[in-house]
Formats: structure tokens, sequence, C-alpha cells
């Protein structure tokens, strides 16, 4: 999977089968079933590039033929933390991939008014700081969200975050970037602003709906 580095800790990842299934996921006529199963998909291929630099140890096995030296990963503990609820719709694809990961969640939800996050609920595993965190959520918008998240992890003791989003906004990067230097962020497309609503233009509307039938 081939990725662009466009600036600093900004990763936009550029596989053929993410940008293909992004242009479904984008189509206003995407049925929410078939928008499911494309977020589903696509989190699951951003997860090889996402696990990329994850360590490996060298073991012996006996093959039908002989006896191999072949590689495993070296037990580095992950933990996914989708943001609730829409980065829940990206978890599956994840951990189809990552199996022995565990799942944290963060409750927030952005006020209508002002635009802030307001977190509700958070639950995670007893071992964060010893985990690569991945945080989930589709839209990096205002970065409020993803950016409160972050806090709340690092309060609790994380020390290794990384940041997946499907769609981005310019404005939201900036502000993990500004507050989160030591976080990489992973976004399928960089957008180009948000509207007047802080809507990601052209985005995908409202990710959490459209996952859900909900409106």
């Amino acid at each position: 999977m081939r990725s662009d580095q466009i600036v600093s800790n900004l990763i936009v990842l550029d596989h053929p089968l993410i940008q293909h299934k992004l242009t479904y996921i984008r189509n206003k006529n995407t049925g929410t079933k078939e928008f499911r199963e494309l977020v589903d998909e696509v989190a699951g291929l951003m997860a090889f590039e996402i696990t990329r630099d994850l360590p490996l140890e060298e073991i012996s096995v006996e093959t039908p033929v002989t006896t191999a030296k072949t590689k495993t990963l070296s037990g580095k503990k992950i933990g996914l933390i989708p943001i609730l609820r829409a980065g829940l719709g990206m978890v599956d694809g994840i951990l189809r991939m990552i199996p022995a990961a565990k799942v944290g969640h963060v409750g927030l939800y952005r006020d209508p008014q002002t635009l802030k996050p307001v977190e509700y609920y958070i639950k995670l595993p007893s071992d964060i700081e010893e985990r690569e965190l991945i945080v989930i959520d589709p839209m990096l918008a205002t970065g409020g969200s993803a950016n409160d998240a972050i806090h709340s992890l690092k309060k609790r003791g994380a020390t290794n975050i990384k940041l997946m989003c499907l769609v981005g906004a310019p404005e939201g990067v900036k502000v993990i970037q500004d507050e989160h230097p030591d976080v990489d962020i992973y976004l399928a497309a960089l957008d180009e602003c948000l509207n007047d609503h802080g809507y990601i233009v052209p985005g995908l509307g409202d990710a959490g709906d459209r996952l859900f039938g909900t409106k």
C-alpha cells in the first residue's frame, strides 16, 4: 500500500482500492447497508498502512517440508479507540486485521451552537499507557472531537497515539498538528474546507447518520 507524506505528521493514503471505495462512500445515493460495508472495508485497508511500523521478531516453524525461520509480531499491544458514535463503523474492519486489539470508547457530541465537543462517556483498557492507541473517527472536521479525545487519553497516561479518519478538512488537521505534533494523522482524503455549518466540503455528509440510518 502506498501513501503520500503531505506535511509533518499527516499521511494521506492513495491506494487505488481506498480511493475507489471512498468514491461510493461520498455518493449521496449510496444506501445505509452499502455505506456501512464500504466504511468497514476502507477501515480494514487503512489498517495495513497504519500498522506498517509494528515490530517483528524472528521465530522458527515447522512447514510440511522443513524448518523455516519466519517473522511474527513481537507482541506490541494495540488499542482501538472509536469516538462515538460514528467511529464504531470503522472498528470491525480494523479488528479483522488486528483481532487481538482491545477496544475502548470515547463518547463526544458536538454542541450545535458552539460546534465544541462535549464528553459524555469514556471507557478504556486498563493498560493504555502500554499500548499503541488508534483513535478512530470517520470525519476530521473542526478537529474538536479528536483533539478532546486525544487530550483525554494523554491525561490518563497514553503516550503512543495515532489518529485514523476517512476524510479531513485542513482546519481540523491544523488543530491536531498544533495541539498534538506527536500524533500521526492518517486520512483516506484531505478535502477542501469546512462550510459555514462546520461540515467538510465535499465530504460525505454526516457519517453517523449514514452509518446508522438516522437523521
